[in-house]
């Protein structure tokens, strides 16, 4: 069914594609935007992302992999 429109709040989260060692890419990675922002900017959705894969590598029973770099979506690069 159907979500009713403005249900969804903007701005509840922030996007990133992920860049891994092994060159793989995970792309819309969710992250709470309340955890952004500050002195840090992005660095908290690093560990945060870091989590969700130590996470998921647990119940895959795969090792989770290094990450390279974090690119927030929508943002244009300088």
């Amino acid at each position: 069914m159907a979500k009713k429109p403005g249900t969804n709040p903007k701005g509840e989260f922030a996007f990133f594609n992920v860049f891994y060692e092994d060159d793989s890419q995970r792309s819309n990675r969710r992250v709470p935007s309340e955890l952004l922002g500050g002195l840090d900017g992005d660095e908290p959705a690093r560990a945060f992302i870091m989590e969700q894969d130590r996470e998921i590598a647990e119940k895959s029973g795969k090792p989770a992999l290094e990450i390279k770099r974090l690119e927030r979506v929508g943002v244009k690069k300088k």
